[in-house]
């Protein structure tokens, strides 16, 4: 019996023994394929593992405006995550911090209270725990991406100290492309997007897409490196950041452009608006907005970049043949009489001229923008070989693009016309502005060299680069021509352009004439061509022009399509209405007073305020305090300003702040001021008319 269950016993050791032998042979083998017979397909796998080259990002380089304050930049953004099944998680730990951090919570979230937060957490880890088939253990935190603060705070709460050293809370990152400004100047700034062939993140439309490659920087490379218990990315060829590129956006006078074309486009009904304001000097676009109604949202919202597409741009480009007729000398006394006509048939075409005359000067020719009369102009040289207009305009540099740094520009379109009679006749037209496509910015272009003593300066948006640890790059003024006409010839055109403002017969000067920013430019308007290719009933009304007319230093071009008024008291009324508000915030070189008074030769000029009087206080309480307080007798109870009987805009010269923002709110002005101390000017002059809701700018100095 025991010698049989010895032979059992023997047997079973045997292929136990037996099984191991094989087990460890087949080991053996593999080991031996592995690193002798297939050591070579092994080492090339080992090898493009290693080779592997993976691309790293770049910072994408800042948008800033003028000043350095950031207009769009990457911001990093948490999603906070909790792993309900990490080791160390239990129900016990998570009960006893789950009141406090759900309050903590409903702080930091305020969609739910702390009540919901407990049921949401809670459901979620019993979902989570007995989930059989542990699919997923993460549970998102906060629906909403987190700032890097709201992550750092987020940490110091209860429960999540202990889950961060478990492992149990974490977050994932993503980069977001944020403008701190929103809506403004959006459509300028432009957008980005994730490329179709790869994850990098390249611009679409505006001052994204323009600068790209200088924005986007150079991407790095990483390869893969052995190390004692793993694999991991190493940094060959660093990513070199994108640069900041500082624009010559301002972003007060970015406001001023936006909330004047926003209220004039509400007013009139516009389909949409567009307006460019530039430095005269400089060239440098300081402000620019496009706006255009949205059903969706019932209001007006950046629109496509208008500033820069072509359009028909009506009788603003009558300054422009004006200025090649005085160039090529067809005009030399732009005070001398010639005919003109209110009906000029030309070509068996008729020109109708509802503001023209028997005669007229050129002055009056561009003062009652008249068709007959600049047609007229230019056939007398160019009516033989009309050609030669196209020709004129391109040697000025007309058509030549001014690479502003805005997505989408467009340069001029305007035929080289034959000698045909049809030609002759699209000759007539193009003198004023028809059959031909150009952007409001090229027109804006020509305005403001008329405005620079004909220096034809390029228009741009980009000011400055600058990349950490290398130095700014400071981009210069450049000329599309340094001379586009003579000086002469410049200060001729702005005696022309200041009679459309201040003239009799002017067809501005019922709505932009306004003695505190002299305001010299041009009306425009154009009919738009419909599907069928006939002129509609609809219009483009345009303003382009320049202030302060005796010292230009802004010029700018207002276009609105489908106002209800003309292109005065739409387009010229937001022009003016801008310079006032730069004029009364000090932005024009003169403090600002709205002052006027009679000289002794009954011409109005600016009344010079004077120096203001200081007053300890507008409540007579205040003086019973201190006379009792300090035990004070007699004390002289200083002037207070007088405003008993007026109307119009309270005086508050002399005030302190808190006085005066009281007594202006009370007469329903909005109040604004710089400085401390005592009110020492103030932007609407005592006694002025005003509106409700208006705005009212106060310096202040001790």
């Amino acid at each position: 019996m025991k010698e049989t269950n010895k032979r059992h016993i023997l047997w079973r050791y045997s292929l136990i023994v037996l099984g191991v032998l094989l087990f460890s042979s087949a080991i053996v083998w593999n080991m031996f394929k592995t690193s002798v017979i297939y050591s070579g397909a092994w080492n090339n796998k080992a090898d493009s593992v290693l080779t592997q080259v993976t691309i790293i990002e770049p910072e994408r380089g800042k948008l800033l405006a003028d000043n350095g304050t950031v207009l769009a930049a990457n911001l990093q953004f948490y999603i906070p995550r909790i792993d309900w099944l990490a080791a160390g998680m239990k129900k016990d730990t998570l009960d006893k911090y789950l009141p406090a951090l759900c309050d903590s919570l409903a702080v930091l979230d305020p969609t739910r209270t702390a009540q919901q937060w407990r049921d949401e957490l809670t459901s979620s880890y019993d979902r989570i725990t007995t989930d059989k088939k542990k699919r997923n253990h993460s549970y998102r935190l906060i629906r909403r991406l987190l700032t890097h603060g709201e992550w750092e705070r987020l940490k110091q709460f209860p429960f999540c100290k202990f889950a961060l050293r478990k492992s149990i809370l974490y977050s994932e990152r993503q980069t977001k492309r944020c403008k701190p400004y929103g809506s403004m100047a959006s459509r300028s700034i432009g957008n980005v997007a994730q490329d179709s062939t790869s994850s990098s993140m390249h611009g679409r439309s505006g001052l994204e897409m323009a600068l790209d490659s200088m924005l986007y920087g150079v991407p790095g490379e990483a390869t893969r490196i052995q190390l004692t218990h793993n694999i991991v990315n190493h940094e060959s060829v660093p990513a070199i950041p994108g640069y900041n590129i500082t624009t010559t956006i301002n972003v007060g006078l970015q406001d001023i452009v936006e909330n004047e074309l926003y209220d004039m486009c509400h007013e009139t009904d516009a389909r949409w608006g567009t307006a460019v304001l530039m430095e005269v000097s400089t060239g440098e676009i300081k402000a620019i907005s496009n706006l255009e109604w949205n059903d969706r949202a019932g209001d007006y919202v950046e629109g496509r970049n208008n500033a820069v597409l072509g359009y028909e741009p009506g009788s603003v480009m009558k300054p422009i043949s004006m200025m090649i007729a005085l160039e090529d000398g067809i005009v030399t006394n732009i005070d001398e009489p010639m005919a003109t006509g209110t009906t000029w048939i030309y070509e068996g075409r008729a020109i109708n001229d509802p503001h023209g005359g028997a005669q007229l000067t050129p002055r009056q020719i561009i003062e009652t923008s008249s068709n007959v009369g600049m047609s007229r102009i230019i056939v007398k040289k160019y009516g033989s070989n009309p050609g030669g207009f196209y020709d004129r305009l391109k040697g000025m540099g007309f058509f030549e693009p001014f690479h502003s740094g805005i997505g989408g520009e467009q340069t001029p379109i305007i035929k080289r016309l034959g000698n045909t009679r049809a030609d002759r006749v699209a000759l007539t037209r193009m003198a004023f502005g028809y059959s031909t496509l150009i952007p409001p910015l090229s027109t804006l272009a020509m305005y403001n060299a008329i405005a620079n003593d004909g220096k034809y300066v390029r228009p741009h948006l980009v000011k400055k680069l600058s990349r950490e640890g290398q130095p700014d790059s400071i981009v210069p003024v450049s000329y599309v021509r340094q001379q586009v006409c003579s000086p002469e010839n410049a200060q001729k055109l702005r005696i022309m352009m200041h009679d459309v403002v201040w003239g009799s017969r002017g067809t501005a000067r019922k709505w932009v004439q306004d003695e505190r920013v002299p305001i010299a430019g041009k009306t425009g308007t154009a009919y738009t061509i419909t599907s069928d290719g006939h002129y509609g009933s609809q219009k483009r009304l345009a303003f382009c022009g320049f202030f302060p007319y005796d010292n230009p230093k802004y010029s700018c071009i207002v276009l609105m399509l489908g106002a209800n008024r003309g292109a005065g008291a739409s387009s010229g009324m937001v022009l003016k209405n801008i310079a006032l508000k730069m004029y009364a915030r000090g932005l024009l070189g003169s403090e600002p007073s709205y002052a006027m008074t009679v000289d002794k030769d009954g011409k109005q000029v600016t009344k010079t305020p004077s120096q203001a009087t200081l007053f300890a206080s507008t409540n007579p309480k205040h003086t019973t305090n201190v006379k009792k307080g300090l035990g004070i007798g007699q004390a002289r109870v200083f002037q207070q300003p007088d405003n008993k009987g007026k109307s119009g805009v309270p005086n508050v010269r002399g005030l302190a702040v808190r006085d005066a923002i009281r007594r202006l709110e009370d007469a329903g002005l909005c109040v604004r001021f710089q400085g401390s101390g005592y009110v020492m000017a103030q932007s609407l002059a005592a006694g002025a008319k005003y509106v409700r809701g208006q705005v009212i700018n106060l310096t202040l100095r001790n």
